[in-house]
């Protein structure tokens, strides 16, 4: 296979400004070219990708891209290539794609070796997106996936990342503790009260924090954070937890595995499953897809391969 496709977002990426770096770094090569389209963000033209035998596909836009084409790439020999146009681009951060520059990103594709890395799948059994999703950094519920509801489309295009700062107020007020079963690979499930529940393959998100500091996205593992504060002593334990005991205390030298409190809860498993007893925002990759109430989360060990 030699040749490469490209599949761009036409309301993340200016054309011009690909076709340059694709052309200038990928000169005298074989390049198909899609465009994405409202009903259809990726997935459907990573799969014509496959069948004309592209070696490499590059998925320019934002996660939302990145995610569909991923979705189409997995168990092929087809290599995911990133060009981050997005406001989060969170698997680009989480495996040191240049970020606000094309053609640096382009040219960090084209010079990297292949790795193989997991994708995570989550199966929504009652909700309004009900279905098999697969996911490359996190789902979850919560003040992430209020926030994400609570977030002007408008502002968050001008703004980027800051524009969620508008929506943590309204969503923290939002946000309440929820009671769920959770089931954790083969263990009983546990009836738990939840405020916020991330699962993911990686654990940064924007601004370099880290909520799941023991993601790793070739481990074969999807991690589990589970934050049950309520009240004032109940945050100041998650603040610490989150900002120092796996944050900078971390990051100098301390714990090499998350830390769990009374209030957050670490765990890294294959499998899990979650019933809620009232449905609630959720959020993949950085995308709301609506409210949830039964949902399962696995993983498709090394099953991507990325550039």
């Amino acid at each position: 296979m030699t040749t490469m496709g490209v599949i761009w977002n036409p309301t993340k990426v200016d054309e011009a400004e690909l076709r340059t770096a694709i052309e200038t770094v990928h000169a005298g090569e074989d390049v198909l070219w899609w465009e994405t389209t409202e009903e259809d963000p990726g997935r459907g033209m990573a799969e014509q990708a496959v069948r004309a035998g592209c070696a490499v596909v590059y998925a320019a836009g934002g996660d939302g891209t990145v995610r569909a084409v991923a979705e189409a790439l997995v168990d092929t020999d087809a290599a995911l290539a990133i060009i981050p146009r997005g406001t989060g681009n969170l698997l680009a951060r989480n495996l040191g794609v240049p970020l606000g520059d094309v053609r640096a990103a382009v040219e960090h594709a084209a010079a990297a070796e292949g790795r193989t890395i997991d994708m995570g799948e989550v199966r929504i059994i009652e909700g309004d997106d009900d279905g098999v999703h697969g996911f490359l950094v996190m789902v979850g519920l919560g003040l992430d996936a209020q926030m994400l509801a609570a977030t002007d489309d408008d502002l968050k295009a001008k703004a980027g990342w800051l524009a969620y700062v508008q929506a943590l107020g309204q969503a923290a007020a939002a946000t309440e503790l929820v009671g769920a079963q959770i089931a954790l690979d083969d263990e009983e499930s546990q009836d738990i009260s939840v405020h916020t529940l991330l699962i993911g393959n990686c654990g940064m998100i924007q601004g370099g924090i880290t909520l799941l500091p023991d993601a790793v996205p070739d481990d074969g593992l999807i991690d589990v954070l589970v934050i049950s504060a309520d009240g004032v002593r109940g945050w100041l334990d998650t603040a610490k937890s989150l900002l120092w005991d796996n944050g900078l205390k971390r990051m100098l030298g301390g714990a090499d595995e998350a830390v769990s409190t009374e209030f957050t809860s670490h765990a890294s498993v294959t499998r899990v499953r979650v019933e809620l007893d009232e449905p609630q925002q959720f959020e993949i990759d950085g995308e709301e897809v609506g409210a949830v109430r039964v949902f399962e989360v696995g993983v498709r060990a090394a099953s991507l391969l990325v550039r």
